[in-house]
């Protein structure tokens, strides 16, 4: 993953953190005194998924890590909320690469998940090289939601695409927008749909329906090694479903982290 994917924006002014604080729903106020990185969501007021980001402070300077297809849309809201917050968005020319095993020294965990390794931010020339990495199959293997695939704007919701599991979702922070909605999901007893790790006996196409005894329960989408993330109504799978003329059963999730 690198810099192409990324916009970075520096963000500024004396109100930055509170503003954070009080429209995403991740916690920001461990960056206050300290470099970190964490990762948050944006959400429109019915609690559904707008954009997901990563907020760091790296050397002193809190970042804003947005995917570069939502990021203009995402920046154009913030600053709508910004009403009369001293906070400014930036856009840098810096980068950001990702990776796993050794950490290269200044770079960061990626706060979602372990077998996610590393991001390290700074101006594009001073970036290290890139590594070969099947990022899809990671995500299939730690079920990792991605923006514009699983992710949909204006559809998903938090609880469902597992922000909590991933550390995305802080529910001890108070308000934030959308946050009603994601606090009265947390205390049903349980949650009927979501993402899950399917095993499928060949691929097809993204988005393509799961059907069991003729009625559609999910939908598939990132396929790795014979897996798939897929979002499924949970009440309503069995041991063997269908995917345009392929097999779907459920695969165990391999870790919990």
């Amino acid at each position: 993953m690198t810099y192409q994917d990324r916009h970075i924006y520096w963000v500024s002014g004396q109100d930055a953190l509170p503003f954070l604080q009080g429209v995403l729903s991740n916690s920001v106020m461990s960056l206050q005194g300290a470099d970190g990185l964490l990762w948050a969501a944006l959400l429109n007021p019915q609690g559904k998924y707008l954009s997901d980001m990563f907020i760091g402070r790296v050397q002193g300077q809190l970042i804003c890590d947005l995917s570069s297809a939502q990021a203009e849309a995402s920046i154009k809201r913030l600053t709508m909320y910004r009403l009369r917050a001293d906070v400014q968005f930036l856009l840098q020319d810096w980068g950001m690469v990702a990776g796993v095993g050794t950490v290269p020294n200044g770079a960061f965990a990626d706060p979602r998940h372990p077998a996610l390794g590393w991001r390290i931010y700074g101006p594009k020339n001073q970036l290290p090289a890139l590594q070969a990495v099947d990022w899809d199959m990671l995500r299939v293997q730690h079920l990792i939601p991605q923006a514009g695939i699983e992710l949909i704007e204006n559809d998903s919701y938090l609880l469902e695409m597992g922000f909590e599991r991933l550390h995305g979702v802080d529910f001890r922070k108070g308000c934030y927008v959308g946050q009603e909605v994601t606090a009265r999901m947390k205390h049903k007893t349980e949650l009927r749909k979501g993402l899950a790790r399917v095993a499928l006996s060949g691929p097809v196409p993204l988005g393509t329906a799961i059907e069991n005894e003729g009625k559609e329960v999910g939908r598939i989408y990132t396929q790795a090694g014979g897996y798939a993330l897929a979002y499924l109504r949970f009440d309503r799978t069995s041991e063997l479903m269908q995917a345009a003329g392929q097999t779907v059963t459920v695969a165990p999730q391999l870790t919990l982290d």
